[in-house]
């Protein structure tokens, strides 16, 4: 196969130049690209973002978080993790294996030594430990096959951006993540380094070399950044694109106990209420529209409780309080 090499490793860019690819590409053979994402959490396209993000360890960490156009749960990328796409011609969605595709994958660890084994409907196992999973869209005649590879990528920072409310459950979740995902680093020749790794699958993939890179006019490289700037670096798309959904939670503090409830469409509150038994100095109601339309983000929220920080509408409670209030998402429901 032909292969196309990615820009960077921005994840905007790469997820929009999949799709991109998959609508445009438009070739008459099976092409394929290896690639890598600086750290950052990939969601379905069906998935509630609000519910599988971390918001402050991502904020913290400069992680990305980027909507896909396939179905499927939420991964971790990061420099350790190999990602993998195959642009397919196929004639009908209802040809579709994922089994196909899993296995150009399977044959090209097999030939550098790597045992590798097929589990379930679309993952790759080593040693019975998950080192691949894998996610596809079809459009227009065409199949998008991707998915990642673990070489090296850090398990703790992926327990931690994806969704874990309580820190105590951490290091926990981290061992129990551990047990079931694996690092092909463990299982690979001592001496081989993730670039040699990629360059040996890039070299199995296209029939020993012999099949060419595939190059981009420059034509094509501004459609795909125009669509990474007009779509999937928006929060429009990465947040807002999030199915309607229901935000409750309980806290208690010295001021006072304290419960959020929050109703969100399109990634903006539409209706908020706060019960307890705070001290507020004002009725809260009285601000209650000031919520309504803002999203669902710290920055929004932020900036409405210090426009009205003098009101002490939710007595001695401070605001870094009731923003901890906000977005502890151990509570988060979608609707349906």
């Amino acid at each position: 196969m032909r292969y196309i090499n990615y820009f960077n490793q921005d994840a905007y860019t790469n997820i929009a130049m999949d799709a991109w690819l998959l609508r445009n590409l438009k070739l008459n053979e099976p092409i394929f690209a290896l690639w890598q994402n600086k750290r950052a959490i990939i969601v379905g396209e069906n998935q509630n973002t609000f519910s599988e993000v971390n918001e402050d360890y991502v904020k913290a960490h400069d992680i990305q978080v980027v909507r896909r156009v396939s179905g499927g749960g939420a991964v971790y990328h990061d420099l350790g993790n190999i990602c993998f796409t195959f642009f397919v011609p196929v004639a009908s969605s209802a040809k579709v294996d994922f089994h196909q595709f899993v296995k150009p994958m399977a044959d090209a660890l097999e030939s550098l030594g790597i045992r590798v084994s097929l589990s379930g409907r679309n993952d790759l196992e080593i040693a019975g430990k998950k080192v691949s999973g894998n996610a596809q869209r079809y459009a227009g005649g065409y199949l998008m096959h991707h998915g990642t590879l673990l070489w090296d990528t850090d398990v703790d920072a992926m327990v931690r951006a994806l969704n874990v409310a309580d820190e105590k459950f951490i290091s926990k979740a981290a061992k129990s993540v551990r047990a079931r995902v694996g690092n092909i680093k463990d299982y690979a020749p001592t001496d081989l380094t993730i670039d040699q790794f990629i360059s040996q699958l890039t070299y199995y993939l296209s029939n020993q070399g012999k099949d060419q890179e595939y190059k981009l006019s420059q034509e094509q490289k501004s459609a795909i950044l125009a669509l990474r700037d007009n779509q999937f670096a928006t929060w429009d798309w990465n947040y807002g694109k999030s199915p309607e959904f229901m935000y409750n939670n309980h806290a208690k503090y010295t001021g006072g106990s304290i419960d959020v409830h929050i109703d969100a469409v399109a990634g903006k509150i539409t209706d908020i209420n706060f019960t307890g038994d705070f001290l507020g100095v004002r009725d809260w109601r009285e601000i209650k529209a000031q919520f309504i339309g803002i999203p669902f983000t710290r920055d929004a929220i932020r900036e409405v409780l210090a426009r009205n920080a003098d009101g002490q509408y939710f007595g001695s409670i401070t605001q870094d309080e009731l923003l901890t209030t906000f977005f502890q998402k151990d509570e988060v429901k979608v609707h349906g």
